[in-house]
């Protein structure tokens, strides 16, 4: 059985609440991922994806320089449990209309999943 923890992406990139959403994008494509945590004194707070980005900015009339992450992040983040399966963590993304998971080990986020991570080739007895 494959589990979350072994597909997530460990690199957390996070922002601090009150980035622009403009030194988002940025730092998105520098660093070549989908999405960013948001964090908040040290705390992750919630999580912004390219799709945040363009269905909840470039089609408003606010100018993104000046648009925070927390007006357009995710929170709090749909989570899951590093040890558990892939199977659940597709279902849970399906259940929450998400296409990204904080991944938790003992209640702290230590990783990220995508819908994208699910694609990796896996044989199917692994499932």
């Amino acid at each position: 059985m494959v589990t979350v923890g072994q597909l997530m992406k460990k690199d957390l990139i996070t922002v601090d609440a009150g980035t622009s959403v403009v030194e988002t994008a940025k730092l998105m494509k520098a660093c070549d991922v989908e999405s960013v945590l948001v964090s908040n004194q040290s705390r992750i707070v919630g999580i912004v994806t390219e799709s945040d980005i363009v269905k909840k900015v470039i089609g408003s009339d606010r100018s993104p320089y000046f648009i925070p992450v927390e007006d357009i992040m995710s929170s709090p983040i749909v989570g899951i449990e590093e040890r558990r399966p892939l199977t659940e963590a597709a279902d849970l993304m399906d259940r929450h209309q998400s296409r990204h998971l904080g991944v938790t080990k003992g209640g702290t986020v230590v990783g990220v999943l995508s819908v994208r991570d699910l694609l990796r080739p896996v044989s199917l007895d692994e499932f």
